[in-house]
Parts: structure tokens; C-alpha cells; sequence
């Protein structure tokens, strides 16, 4: 008999605003900067001064994340603007996974401010889930002085989507048994990894909240959506199956990412990160004699928000061509054009055994293993781009952007 499963998903409310409200107190300031209009402003060079983070009292001005200093500063003329320090940032993210790794090894970090803990077999140390999720948040909240929202569902996707419910310093819970009566009645652009041009098309179908994606017919969104489709109808029902990844399962991947200078919807240019990042690490996998079974893809869009989709090779493999492919296809599928900031791919369940059936008229090619590891070495001497498989550069070229 399968047992229940408990997610809890911990986000910081307003991480950097608020992380830089406690580095200025222990500094000695006596203003709570939030409790004032005031925003954390990237760098003007590089990210044109965008808004990546607001305070409460800012928000009420309507001034909203990733929009232009400029434009938050015409909305609110008292405005004031804070430097990120992310190195202080990655201080508080560590302290605060450190602490809440002592109530469960299975603690998955999805973000700096944010991650998942897996509490489905803990019922032998803690009575009642929600008291010990109060508890938790009370902690933080005394002990390093920034509140957080504690979503607790039997998924990852609904633990996520009940930490979204009212903010700040809440302890919302999303069970199966309560999805219909709390999810359903919500705005379609309100669930995971439905962005504003998906959410768009769907409300010209008809489809406005998530509860009238959840009746939809799938094959119906799949004619629309391609494979992302299904996807949404999952995620709209709650359906959810993905493990909560601890730090030991993340050593045992091999990952890399992106984070672009502009934010960035050009195809070409996306599908060309993703050629690049592939070699990266099919190349890593050919170093340690490993082949991968299951492949990722995870974005993170102009305002923030974290997307990732994965999915299972039916042979593994650590042949370039194979893995960009499946990557490729994966990630085309459930991006719906929103401007991406960052760019990863990730490969895992690895195998020592390559299980993929040649056919015996299959000529000796760049599939071949062997071949693959001739390439490397000519890459070695000659560069990176001395050599790439033609099947690749007139896949990526013949596509319209």
C-alpha cells in the first residue's frame, strides 16, 4: 500500500528586500526599510535598473517586479532604492537551508529563497504537520528576522501552489481532497508554469480559470499546446508524481546553466544556449563513463519565476546529437514565449550500461560512442567549435525564428 505523501514548500517573502532590511538593522539603522516604498534595484548597466524586489508599501503604489526603476520611480516619487548584495543574499539562503534541513534530510532547494521538504515519513517524530509548519515559521521569523510562507500539500506542485495563497507570513495548505475548492476558482494564469501568452490563448478558448482547464479535454489542449497541453490539464488537476530531489540525489547530475545579459526570446538564440550547454555536459558524461537516462530543462523568466520539466529516455545514452534532441523537443514543448533570464539543462539517473539497440544496417556514425569520444579529443586541440555534427548546425539553422 502506497503511503501518503506531505510536501512543505518554504518561500521567503520579498528575499531580498527583506534580507537587506536585516543586514541594514545589524548594521545599526533604525529604519525598517520594509516598512517604507522601497525596492531592491539591480544594476543599471546591465539589467537597465530593474525592480528585483519591492516592499509591501511599494506594491501598493503598484509597482511590480522586473519593471524599469524609472518606471516605479514615476509611480512613486519617494521612492527608495537599495543595491543588491548578493553575496549576503547567499549567506541567508544557506543559513536558512542548513536550519531547515534539521527536520528532514529530503530538503530540495529550488531557488536561493525557496525549496521543498519531503515530511511523508516523519509522522514518528511530529504529532500534526500544520502545528510543526507554524512552528517552523514562527522560528525563522525570531531567529533570523524575515518571515516566510509554508505551502503543505501531497505534492510538490500544490505544496508550491498553496505557499502562493495570501502572503505574508502564512500557513496555507492545498491537500488532493481541497484542490477542487481552492485551486479551481482561481484565474488559469495563477498555476505553475502557465505563463502570460499560455494563459492568454487559453482565455481565448474559453478557458479563464484553472478549474475550467481542469475539465477541459486534453486532447483538445494538445492540439493547441503540443505535449504542454497535458501538462497543464495535470498540473490543473493537481497531478503531480515528481520526487523532491535532496542535495545527495543533486550530486548525482550533471548540470549547467545560463543567466543571459538581456533577457532573451529569441528561439535561435535559445535553441543555440541549449546546443552549447548540451556539449558541456555530454562531454562531462563521456569523462566518467556514464550514460544518462532522464534529461531537464529549467528556466527562469523575466520576472522570477522558476520553471523546470523533465522527462525519461527510452535508452540511455550520452551521445550529444540523442541528448539535444530529447532536450530540445522537452523544452520546446512547455515554453510559451515569455522573455527567459536564465537558461539550464540537467542530465541524471545514470547508468554505466548504454541500453540503446543498434540496428545492424546502422552505419558507424556520430551516434557511436566511440566516435563521440574521437570528437572530444579533437576538440581538445583544436577548440570547441572545430567540430560539430552537421544533423545539429541544419537542425538549428532551418528554423524559423
Amino acid at each position: 500500500m502506497r503511503k501518503e505523501r506531505f510536501i512543505f514548500h518554504i518561500d521567503v517573502n520579498n528575499a531580498f528586500l527583506s534580507w537587506t532590511a536585516v543586514k541594514l538593522l545589524k548594521e545599526g539603522s533604525s529604519l525598517d526599510i520594509r516598512t517604507i516604498p522601497s525596492i531592491i534595484g539591480g544594476d543599471e548597466a546591465l539589467r537597465h535598473g530593474i525592480v528585483l524586489a519591492k516592499s509591501p508599501v511599494a506594491k501598493k503604489y503598484g509597482i511590480k517586479t522586473a519593471e524599469t526603476i524609472y518606471s516605479a520611480r514615476k509611480k512613486c516619487h519617494n521612492l527608495k532604492i537599495y543595491p543588491p548584495d548578493h553575496h549576503y543574499y547567499q549567506e541567508m539562503s544557506q543559513n536558512l537551508m542548513k536550519y531547515l534541513a534539521n527536520y528532514s534530510p529530503l530538503l530540495e532547494q529550488l531557488s536561493i529563497d525557496e525549496c521543498f521538504l519531503d515530511m511523508s515519513n516523519t509522522s514518528y517524530l511530529y504529532d500534526n504537520l500544520i502545528d510543526l509548519a507554524y512552528k517552523i515559521k514562527d522560528e525563522i521569523k525570531t531567529k533570523f528576522g524575515f518571515t516566510v510562507n509554508i505551502g503543505i500539500a501531497n505534492n510538490k506542485l500544490c505544496a508550491k501552489m498553496a505557499s502562493d495563497f495570501e502572503k505574508p507570513d502564512k500557513v496555507h495548505t492545498l491537500f488532493d481532497n481541497e484542490i477542487k475548492d481552492k485551486m479551481w476558482p482561481l484565474n488559469v494564469n495563477d498555476l505553475f508554469m502557465v505563463g502570460k501568452k499560455s494563459a492568454e490563448k487559453l482565455e481565448m478558448l474559453g478557458i479563464k480559470t484553472i478549474g475550467d482547464l481542469a475539465k477541459s479535454d486534453v486532447n483538445f489542449l494538445k492540439k493547441h499546446f503540443k505535449s504542454f497541453g497535458e501538462t497543464m490539464w495535470e498540473y490543473a488537476n493537481g497531478i503531480d508524481n515528481s520526487k523532491v530531489i535532496s542535495e545527495i540525489d543533486a550530486n548525482k547530475c550533471i548540470s549547467v546553466s545560463q543567466t543571459f545579459e538581456v533577457d532573451v526570446d529569441n528561439i535561435n538564440r535559445l535553441r543555440k544556449t541549449l546546443l552549447q550547454q548540451v556539449e558541456k555536459v555530454t562531454r562531462l558524461l563521456r569523462e566518467q563513463n556514464s550514460y544518462a537516462k532522464t534529461v531537464a530543462v529549467t528556466i527562469k523568466t523575466y520576472d522570477f519565476r522558476t520553471f523546470s520539466k523533465q522527462m525519461k529516455l527510452d535508452n540511455a545514452t550520452d551521445i550529444t546529437e540523442e541528448i539535444y534532441k530529447n532536450i530540445l523537443n522537452l523544452f520546446e514543448n512547455f515554453w510559451d514565449g515569455t522573455k527567459i533570464r536564465n537558461l539550464g539543462v540537467r542530465l541524471s539517473n545514470f547508468t554505466n550500461q548504454c541500453d540503446r539497440q543498434l540496428s545492424f544496417f546502422e552505419p558507424f556514425n556520430e551516434k557511436d560512442h566511440n566516435f563521440q569520444k574521437v570528437l572530444d579529443k579533437v576538440k581538445d586541440k583544436y577548440g570547441q567549435s572545430a567540430l560539430m555534427p552537421a544533423s545539429l548546425l541544419n537542425k538549428d539553422n532551418n528554423k524559423e525564428e
